[in-house]
Protein backbone atom coordinates (compact mmCIF):
# COMPACT_ATOMS: atom_id res chain seq x y z
CA UNK A 1 0.00 0.00 0.00
CA UNK A 2 1.39 3.14 -0.95
CA UNK A 3 2.53 5.61 1.75
CA UNK A 4 -0.34 8.44 2.07
CA UNK A 5 1.09 11.91 0.83
CA UNK A 6 0.44 14.67 3.54
CA UNK A 7 0.81 17.89 1.17
CA UNK A 8 3.05 20.91 2.86
CA UNK A 9 0.70 23.47 4.10
CA UNK A 10 3.41 25.73 6.03
CA UNK A 11 3.62 29.39 4.88
CA UNK A 12 7.21 31.70 4.96
CA UNK A 13 5.52 33.75 7.75
CA UNK A 14 5.63 30.26 10.32
CA UNK A 15 9.60 30.73 9.73
CA UNK A 16 10.27 34.14 10.28
CA UNK A 17 10.25 35.44 14.40
CA UNK A 18 8.74 38.37 13.41
CA UNK A 19 5.41 38.91 15.43
CA UNK A 20 4.79 42.49 14.51
CA UNK A 21 6.35 45.92 13.75
CA UNK A 22 4.99 49.29 15.54
CA UNK A 23 6.33 52.22 17.36
CA UNK A 24 9.73 51.88 15.31
CA UNK A 25 10.48 48.57 17.21
CA UNK A 26 10.39 45.10 16.34
CA UNK A 27 8.04 42.66 18.38
CA UNK A 28 9.31 39.15 18.03
CA UNK A 29 7.36 36.22 18.74
CA UNK A 30 8.59 35.32 22.11
CA UNK A 31 7.81 39.19 23.41
CA UNK A 32 11.35 40.37 22.83
CA UNK A 33 11.65 43.42 21.15
CA UNK A 34 14.50 45.36 19.18
CA UNK A 35 15.10 48.78 17.43
CA UNK A 36 17.33 49.17 15.00
CA UNK A 37 19.44 52.30 14.25
CA UNK A 38 21.20 53.18 10.62
CA UNK A 39 24.69 54.08 11.38
CA UNK A 40 26.71 56.11 8.30
CA UNK A 41 30.14 55.05 6.68
CA UNK A 42 33.26 56.96 7.15
CA UNK A 43 35.38 57.08 4.33
CA UNK A 44 38.51 55.45 6.53
CA UNK A 45 41.14 55.35 4.27
CA UNK A 46 40.68 58.64 2.97
CA UNK A 47 41.63 59.98 7.02
CA UNK A 48 44.63 60.85 8.17
CA UNK A 49 46.73 57.94 10.21
CA UNK A 50 46.00 60.75 13.06
CA UNK A 51 42.32 60.32 12.53
CA UNK A 52 42.43 56.95 12.01
CA UNK A 53 43.78 56.60 15.65
CA UNK A 54 41.03 58.92 16.91
CA UNK A 55 38.70 56.87 15.77
CA UNK A 56 39.96 53.73 15.98
CA UNK A 57 40.21 54.40 20.30
CA UNK A 58 37.14 56.64 20.65
CA UNK A 59 34.86 53.43 19.06
CA UNK A 60 37.13 51.25 21.54
CA UNK A 61 35.56 53.80 24.71
CA UNK A 62 32.22 53.48 23.20
CA UNK A 63 32.01 49.88 23.40
CA UNK A 64 33.96 49.74 26.65
CA UNK A 65 31.48 52.22 28.19
CA UNK A 66 28.43 50.30 27.34
CA UNK A 67 25.91 48.66 29.69
CA UNK A 68 23.76 46.92 27.87
CA UNK A 69 24.12 44.66 24.92
CA UNK A 70 24.28 45.87 21.47
CA UNK A 71 23.70 44.58 17.89
CA UNK A 72 26.14 45.28 14.67
CA UNK A 73 24.95 44.41 11.69
CA UNK A 74 26.98 44.95 8.18
CA UNK A 75 24.77 44.36 4.63
CA UNK A 76 26.24 43.87 1.30
CA UNK A 77 24.29 44.42 -1.85
CA UNK A 78 25.46 44.60 -5.44
CA UNK A 79 25.38 47.91 -6.88
CA UNK A 80 24.37 48.27 -10.31
CA UNK A 81 25.90 51.19 -11.48
CA UNK A 82 24.09 51.14 -15.15
CA UNK A 83 21.91 53.84 -15.04
CA UNK A 84 25.15 55.83 -13.73
CA UNK A 85 27.21 54.89 -16.74
CA UNK A 86 24.00 55.64 -18.94
CA UNK A 87 24.02 58.95 -17.22
CA UNK A 88 27.57 59.54 -17.79
CA UNK A 89 27.31 58.98 -21.78
CA UNK A 90 24.25 61.09 -22.03
CA UNK A 91 26.23 63.83 -20.20
CA UNK A 92 29.01 63.48 -23.00
CA UNK A 93 27.01 63.41 -26.10
CA UNK A 94 25.46 66.95 -24.71
CA UNK A 95 28.55 68.15 -24.17
CA UNK A 96 29.96 70.93 -26.38
CA UNK A 97 33.34 71.69 -24.71
CA UNK A 98 35.65 68.84 -26.04
CA UNK A 99 38.40 68.78 -23.28
CA UNK A 100 34.94 68.33 -20.98
CA UNK A 101 33.54 65.65 -23.23
CA UNK A 102 36.82 63.84 -23.44
CA UNK A 103 37.29 63.75 -19.64
CA UNK A 104 33.69 62.56 -19.24
CA UNK A 105 34.50 59.51 -21.63
CA UNK A 106 37.76 58.80 -20.06
CA UNK A 107 36.04 58.67 -16.73
CA UNK A 108 33.02 56.69 -18.15
CA UNK A 109 35.80 54.04 -19.14
CA UNK A 110 37.71 53.95 -15.82
CA UNK A 111 34.38 53.41 -14.08
CA UNK A 112 33.56 50.81 -16.76
CA UNK A 113 36.97 49.01 -16.50
CA UNK A 114 36.83 48.84 -12.13
CA UNK A 115 33.26 46.96 -12.47
CA UNK A 116 34.70 44.23 -14.75
CA UNK A 117 37.84 43.66 -12.11
CA UNK A 118 35.95 44.14 -9.15
CA UNK A 119 32.33 43.99 -7.68
CA UNK A 120 30.91 47.39 -6.39
CA UNK A 121 29.33 46.75 -3.21
CA UNK A 122 26.97 49.07 -1.17
CA UNK A 123 26.79 48.18 2.63
CA UNK A 124 24.45 49.43 5.07
CA UNK A 125 25.58 49.81 8.67
CA UNK A 126 23.10 48.59 11.77
CA UNK A 127 23.28 48.97 15.20
CA UNK A 128 20.94 47.03 17.30
CA UNK A 129 19.88 47.16 20.99
CA UNK A 130 17.55 44.12 22.14
CA UNK A 131 14.71 44.09 24.74
CA UNK A 132 14.55 40.71 26.29
CA UNK A 133 11.29 38.83 26.73
CA UNK A 134 12.75 38.41 30.56
CA UNK A 135 12.29 42.08 31.26
CA UNK A 136 8.84 41.66 30.80
CA UNK A 137 8.55 39.04 33.91
CA UNK A 138 6.62 35.86 33.96
CA UNK A 139 3.62 35.93 32.91
CA UNK A 140 0.76 34.41 34.81
CA UNK A 141 -0.85 32.74 31.98
CA UNK A 142 2.07 31.33 30.82
CA UNK A 143 2.32 29.54 34.41
CA UNK A 144 -1.13 28.17 34.25
CA UNK A 145 -0.71 27.17 30.54
CA UNK A 146 0.96 23.58 30.38
CA UNK A 147 0.93 23.06 26.54
CA UNK A 148 3.84 23.47 24.66
CA UNK A 149 1.86 26.12 22.54
CA UNK A 150 4.64 29.45 22.04
CA UNK A 151 3.01 32.85 22.05
CA UNK A 152 3.21 36.19 23.44
CA UNK A 153 3.88 36.43 27.00
CA UNK A 154 1.51 39.31 27.52
CA UNK A 155 -0.62 42.02 25.07
CA UNK A 156 1.42 43.67 22.59
CA UNK A 157 -0.04 47.16 23.77
CA UNK A 158 1.43 46.18 27.46
CA UNK A 159 4.88 44.73 25.36
CA UNK A 160 5.21 48.06 23.86
CA UNK A 161 4.66 50.16 26.57
CA UNK A 162 7.52 48.20 28.50
CA UNK A 163 9.91 47.92 25.26
CA UNK A 164 9.47 52.14 25.01
CA UNK A 165 10.29 52.53 28.20
CA UNK A 166 13.74 50.43 28.14
CA UNK A 167 14.69 51.22 24.69
CA UNK A 168 13.93 54.87 24.52
CA UNK A 169 16.97 55.65 27.39
CA UNK A 170 19.60 53.36 25.44
CA UNK A 171 18.77 54.41 22.04
CA UNK A 172 19.08 58.16 22.43
CA UNK A 173 22.62 57.13 24.59
CA UNK A 174 24.06 55.47 21.51
CA UNK A 175 23.14 57.82 19.31
CA UNK A 176 24.80 60.72 21.34
CA UNK A 177 28.05 58.66 21.58
CA UNK A 178 27.89 57.99 17.86
CA UNK A 179 27.84 61.76 17.14
CA UNK A 180 30.38 62.01 19.55
CA UNK A 181 32.87 60.00 17.27
CA UNK A 182 31.69 61.54 14.22
CA UNK A 183 29.12 59.41 13.14
CA UNK A 184 25.56 60.06 11.70
CA UNK A 185 22.68 57.82 12.85
CA UNK A 186 19.39 57.41 12.97
CA UNK A 187 16.44 54.56 14.10
CA UNK A 188 14.43 53.20 11.67
CA UNK A 189 11.11 53.74 11.17
CA UNK A 190 8.23 51.21 10.73
CA UNK A 191 8.35 51.29 7.01
CA UNK A 192 12.30 51.22 6.88
CA UNK A 193 12.01 48.31 9.09
CA UNK A 194 9.71 46.38 6.86
CA UNK A 195 11.67 47.28 4.05
CA UNK A 196 14.91 46.64 5.91
CA UNK A 197 13.04 42.62 6.65
CA UNK A 198 11.58 42.50 3.04
CA UNK A 199 14.97 42.95 1.58
CA UNK A 200 16.53 40.38 3.89
CA UNK A 201 14.12 37.69 3.42
CA UNK A 202 13.29 38.30 -0.39
CA UNK A 203 16.72 38.87 -2.09
CA UNK A 204 17.44 40.48 -5.34
CA UNK A 205 13.28 41.21 -4.90
CA UNK A 206 12.57 44.84 -5.24
CA UNK A 207 10.79 46.51 -1.86
CA UNK A 208 7.37 46.98 -2.53
CA UNK A 209 6.63 51.35 -3.08
CA UNK A 210 3.90 50.59 0.00
CA UNK A 211 6.55 50.11 2.27
CA UNK A 212 7.61 54.21 1.67
CA UNK A 213 11.09 55.04 1.95
CA UNK A 214 13.85 52.87 0.16
CA UNK A 215 17.41 51.81 1.89
CA UNK A 216 19.05 54.28 0.31
CA UNK A 217 16.94 57.65 1.76
CA UNK A 218 17.47 55.87 5.87
CA UNK A 219 19.99 58.56 6.82
CA UNK A 220 18.16 61.60 4.84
Amino acid sequence: MAEQIIPIRSTTQEFIEIEDINHDIVMYRDGACSVVINVAAVNFGLLSEKEQESIIYSYAGLLNSLSFPIQLIVKSIYKDITSYLSLLEEQEKQQKNPKLAASIHSYRKFVESTVKEKDVLDKKFYLVIPFSALELGISTSLLLNNSKKKGLPYEKAYIFERALLALTPKRDHMIRLLTKIGLKSKQLTNEQLAALYFSNYNAGVPVPQSFGLEQKEHMK
